[in-house]
Formats: C-alpha cells, structure tokens, sequence
C-alpha cells in the first residue's frame, strides 16, 4: 500500500472561458491517462485508469450557485497481487 498523503489546493477567481479551459484540460487529461495540476507553490501528477468513480453535486440558494465534481480512483500498486478468477462447477 502506498504510504503518505500528497494533496494540492487552489482558490481564485476566475471567469467563465477560463473555467471552460481547465474543464477542458482536466477532461483531456483523463483521456491522456495524466492530470497535472500546479501553480506557483505546489505540483501533484496524478494518473486515472481503469473505473473512475464520479460524484456531482448541485446546490442553489439564495444568490449562491455551486456544483462540486469529485472523480476518485485507486491505483493497483506495482507488484500487487492480481485477482485470480475463481470457477465453481
């Protein structure tokens, strides 16, 4: 099992083709097998495969509207043991 916890944080603000860009990015990424996030204090390099598990939220209240996107996966270490098939007759 891989040891220790890496994370990276960003907040800013930001208009509605720059958004559109990192949507973008992120999506493209995915594809790619290779997602990069970075800014000028921190770097994380993640790497999506196989099933990737998807939660979407949607609120509105009042003059707030938020949506938050949340794509998890876990990466099979190297080496680890693979599943064996299992037969019953």
């Amino acid at each position: 099992m891989r040891s220790g916890k890496r994370s990276f944080r960003h907040q800013s603000l930001q208009d509605e083709k720059s958004i559109q860009e990192i949507l973008q990015a992120i999506g493209s990424g995915i594809a790619k097998g290779k997602i990069t996030f970075s800014d000028e204090d921190e770097k994380i390099v993640m790497r999506p495969e196989g099933l990737l598990d998807l939660k979407l939220t949607a609120t509105q209240e009042d003059n707030l509207n938020r949506f938050t996107l949340r794509i998890s996966w876990q990466v099979e270490e190297e080496g680890a043991k693979k599943k064996k098939s299992l037969t019953v007759k």
